[in-house]
């Protein structure tokens, strides 16, 4: 078989974090807030429905038979018995370059693929609890849809096309409105998903959460100085429209 020359410059992904740093990745972004609120980033409320046009993939996923953790897991020295990841090598180079879709470098601030989000989602569709066995068909048969789109339209996959290439079907697939065609509905849902794992492992990053001002436990010099007079002000309004001044804070006399 004749190779493509763009096909043999296609982009690889070098994985690069220890099973230790995935595992425990996995079990801040499983715990997160911002996981279930990133749904906002969708801005259409057009319900979610399965359209019959267009290719999808029919995926024999064997099930995952690994055991967790518990409640109280090790994450410091992870068993011996860790479940085994998914994704291959093209698969993770296929996260990297659509997580770089995403979030890619910005000055100082780097992309998805440089804080290794490519194996915290292996992490999340490997791992055998409920949440993430729901989210693996979806996100794996979306990767498997993307490749198959970029060689039905470009004859590549979907890294080994050019930037404009893959804008292309990512402009097709970014969002579920009510202009989205018939046969990129059900990719576009299900990339929402994935665009929502992407975005809330990257924020989960130690360079993530610097990006969004988020300081952590830092311990105070001195004594605790308190709210500001400002954040003051705004929460005894709030308290008053809620009618719960009684509950506002006074200074003891």
């Amino acid at each position: 078989m004749t190779i493509n020359k763009q096909d043999e410059q296609a982009y690889k992904y070098t994985p690069g974090m220890s099973r230790r740093e995935s595992l425990k990745w996995l079990s801040v972004l499983a715990a997160s807030a911002a996981l279930p609120g990133l749904a906002a980033c969708t801005p259409s409320s057009t319900p979610m429905t399965t359209s019959t046009a267009g290719h999808w993939p029919d995926l024999k996923l064997a099930p995952i038979s690994a055991q967790g953790y518990g409640k109280d897991p090790n994450l410091i020295i992870p068993p011996k018995s860790a479940w085994p990841r998914t994704l291959s090598a093209e698969h993770l180079s296929l996260v990297a370059v659509l997580a770089d879709i995403l979030v890619p470098r910005d000055g100082d601030i780097p992309s998805a693929s440089e804080v290794k989000v490519p194996e915290v989602i292996d992490e999340w569709v490997s791992a055998p609890y409920e949440n993430q066995q729901r989210d693996r068909p979806d996100i794996l048969a979306t990767l498997v849809w993307i490749d198959d789109e970029a060689e039905l339209r470009f004859g590549l996959k979907f890294v080994a096309l050019s930037p404009s290439q893959r804008l292309a079907i990512m402009d097709d697939i970014a969002y579920r409105t009510e202009q989205t065609a018939a046969e990129f509905r059900h990719i576009a849902e299900t990339f929402s998903r994935f665009r929502q794992l992407v975005l809330a492992a990257f924020f989960c990053s130690p360079q993530g959460t610097k990006e969004i001002g988020y300081l952590g436990n830092v311990p105070i010099a001195g004594d605790y100085p308190g709210p500001s007079d400002e954040a003051m002000a705004h929460l005894n309004q709030v308290l008053k429209e809620l009618g719960l001044s009684d509950y506002a804070y006074t200074e003891p006399s």
